[in-house]
């Protein structure tokens, strides 16, 4: 898949669609603006100076216009299981996320200059267990902040069918029953 490997033409076409929805069809208003400091989704890998998708979705959005930088504020403390090659039991949990990311040590003490707006930005969301320990890690380091999380595709639940191309939708991700749930 092209946005898998950051390719870097099929990043800019889905960066400009999402541009379309929110400057000509004022979708996502909530997600983008002038405030927001857009935040990538590590990848599975510890990798200190390496670039992964999400960061590459992010720098696309923030050329847009859609937000105010890109800070790269959550990092993995250790490497998870890569979720997309692995069988559906095998896929690391919410906590497994969790004890692998880690928030910047100077982004968090930013004190007076703390981002009011944080968004997520992942390339694909499954469960939403990604971006739920995210979420977590950075409202420890920012409680008074606005944490959202933003994903250029999504995954369709069972039993779902295609509706349109693109097909973009606001939903919720939250913790329950013992697991990320999402919807839609």
């Amino acid at each position: 898949m092209q946005l898998k490997r950051a390719d870097p033409r099929a990043l800019a076409e889905l960066s400009v669609q999402v541009w379309r929805q929110v400057k000509g069809y004022g979708r996502f208003a909530a997600f983008f603006g002038p405030d927001v400091l857009l935040v990538p989704v590590p990848g599975s890998a510890a990798q200190p100076g390496g670039r992964w998708v999400g960061e590459r979705v992010a720098g696309c959005l923030r050329e847009l216009g859609l937000g105010r930088s890109v800070e790269s504020v959550l990092c993995r403390r250790h490497a998870v299981r890569k979720s997309a090659t692995s069988p559906a039991g095998l896929r690391p949990t919410v906590m497994d996320h969790y004890a692998s990311f880690a928030v910047a040590v100077a982004a968090a003490r930013a004190g007076r200059d703390s981002p009011a707006r944080l968004v997520l930005v992942d390339d694909v969301i499954t469960r939403g267990r990604t971006l739920l320990a995210g979420a977590a890690r950075l409202r420890e380091a920012f409680p008074q902040a606005e944490i959202r999380g933003f994903a250029l595709l999504r995954t369709l639940a069972a039993g779902e069918a295609v509706r349109a191309t693109p097909d973009p939708r606001e939903g919720s991700v939250w913790w329950g029953r013992g697991d990320a749930r999402r919807s839609p």
